[in-house]
C-alpha cells in the first residue's frame, strides 16, 4: 500500500514536462516505492520499470549501440511511435547510462523518471552530460508531518511560527512524537511495530550505507576509520565544525576529514549549516555546524543527551520546509536557526521567559524581527512558545 509523501504531487505534475525528472536521496528513504507510484499515475500503458540492480538490466544500459538498446525496449513492448515513459531505478549503479539516456532524451519521445542513492554520482553525471534536461528532487525521511500520515492518525497543517503551546495537541501527539526524536523518519523504521525491529532496521541502514553506497562513491583506505569519524561527528551535533580538532581526535589527516565530510553530506547523512550574516565584522563568517539527516541513526551512533536529539530534529523538521542558517557572535552568544532569513528561532527543551527575552535581544542584534522559542515539554504558567510536534 502506497502512503502518501509530500513530494508526490510535486513530482507527479513535473511528468508532463520533457525534462528527466530525478528522485535522488539516502538509501531506503522510499524512492523505489514512490517511482513505481508515480508509473502508476501515468494513464498510459506505453510505459517500463527497469531495476538496474538486476545484471541483465544493467547489461542492457551499457549498450554501446544505443539504437540496440531502443530495440531492446521495443521488444519489451514499448511503442516509441508515441510518448514512451521509462523508469530507471538505481542509475548510479551504471553511470555509463547517462550517455544513453542523453541519446533517447534528445532522438525519441521519451519521458525518463530515474532514482539514485547519492547526489554525488547523479548531480556530477547530469551537470556534465544533461545540463538543462533534468530536474532533481531530493527525498529524505520522514517529517513529522509524514511520520503521523504513516501512523494513520490525523493533523491539521498550521502556521508553526504562529502556535502558542497547546497542552491538548501535546497530550494527543506527545507519544508519536518522542518516537519521532529517538528513531528517525526513515519509513520501514517508522511502520516497524517493535523497538527491537525498529532498532535492527536502523543497524541495517546504516551498514548498507557504508558497505554499498559509501564504497561506491570512495575508496575508503580504513572501514573503522571511517566509521569511528560518523560516530564522531554524531556527538557533535549543532557544534562548530573544527576539522582541526577533529582530524587530532579522529587521528586522520584534516584534508581526508573535510573530504569525508564532504561526501558524508553529498551522500545525505548529514548537513552543514551556514552562518546568517548581515554585518560580517560581529560575527564568525567561516564556522559551519553539522546535524545528521535523521535522528534514528543519530541516535544509533552516539548517546545523545535529550537537548540534542531535540535540536536535531526540529533541524530536519526545518530544514525540509526551507532555508537554515545560524546566528553567531564573537562572544559566543547565539540563535539556533533563522529560518528562510527572517525568523529567529530558538530551541529549548523548557523554554522560559529568559529564553524569549534573550532570544528578542539577540534577534534584534541580527536584524530579525519574527521570533520563536521551539519547546519539547509542557512549561508551568508560559505558553508562548511552539510545541516541537507542531511543525509538521
Amino acid at each position: 500500500m502506497f502512503i502518501e509523501r509530500k513530494i508526490h504531487q510535486s513530482i507527479k505534475k513535473h511528468l508532463v514536462q520533457k525534462q528527466i525528472s530525478v528522485i535522488t536521496g539516502m538509501r531506503r528513504t522510499g524512492k523505489t516505492t514512490l517511482v513505481k507510484k508515480l508509473l502508476d499515475d501515468i494513464a498510459s500503458d506505453n510505459k517500463i520499470y527497469i531495476d538496474l540492480q538486476r545484471l541483465d538490466n544493467r547489461e542492457l544500459f551499457l549498450e554501446k549501440n544505443y539504437e540496440n538498446v531502443l530495440r531492446a525496449l521495443t521488444e519489451k513492448g514499448l511503442d516509441f511511435s508515441k510518448r514512451v515513459y521509462v523508469a530507471l531505478d538505481e542509475l548510479q549503479l551504471v553511470p555509463e547510462a547517462v550517455s544513453v539516456l542523453k541519446y533517447l532524451y534528445d532522438h525519441h519521445k521519451i519521458k525518463f523518471l530515474v532514482t539514485g542513492s547519492s547526489s554525488f554520482y547523479l548531480k556530477n553525471l547530469f551537470s556534465e552530460s544533461l545540463s538543462g534536461r533534468k530536474k532533481i528532487f531530493e527525498l529524505y525521511p520522514l517529517d513529522f508531518g509524514e511520520f503521523l500520515t504513516f501512523k494513520s492518525i490525523k493533523y491539521i497543517e498550521s502556521d508553526f511560527l504562529k502556535n502558542d503551546f497547546l497542552d491538548s495537541q501535546y497530550e494527543r501527539l506527545k507519544r508519536h512524537y518522542e518516537e519521532f526524536i529517538k528513531f528517525g523518519g526513515f519509513p520501514e523504521v517508522v511502520l516497524a511495530k517493535s523497538i527491537t525491529q525498529k532498532k535492527d532496521l536502523l543497524v541495517d541502514i546504516l551498514s548498507s550505507y557504508i558497505n554499498i553506497d559509501i564504497k561506491a562513491l570512495a575508496d575508503l583506505k580504513n572501514d573503522r576509520d571511517f566509521y569511528n569519524l560518523i560516530k564522531l561527528l554524531a556527538g557533535r551535533i549543532g557544534a562548530k565544525l573544527d576539522s582541526t580538532k577533529i582530524s587530532r581526535l579522529a587521528g586522520i589527516a584534516r584534508p581526508t576529514v573535510q573530504n569525508y565530510i564532504d561526501l558524508l553530506e553529498k551522500s545525505y547523512l548529514v548537513k552543514r549549516v551556514s552562518v546568517f550574516t548581515k554585518r560580517p565584522d560581529r560575527e564568525i563568517v567561516k564556522a559551519q555546524k553539522l546535524y545528521f539527516c535523521d535522528n534514528g541513526l543519530a541516535n544509533l551512533l552516539y548517546e545523545l543527551d535529550g537537548g540534542l536529539k531535540f535540536e536535531n530534529a526540529i533541524f530536519n523538521q526545518l530544514s525540509q520546509r526551507g532555508d537554515i542558517r545560524y546566528y553567531g557572535l564573537k562572544s559566543g552568544r547565539e540563535i539556533d536557526f533563522i529560518f528562510n532569513k527572517t525568523a529567529a528561532l530558538e530551541v529549548k527543551e523548557s523554554p522560559t521567559d529568559f529564553d524569549l527575552k534573550n532570544l528578542r535581544g539577540l534577534a534584534k542584534t541580527a536584524g530579525i524581527q519574527t521570533i520563536r522559542l521551539i519547546g519539547r515539554y509542557p512549561v508551568p504558567k508560559f505558553k508562548n512558545y511552539t510545541w516541537g510536534g507542531d511543525i509538521r
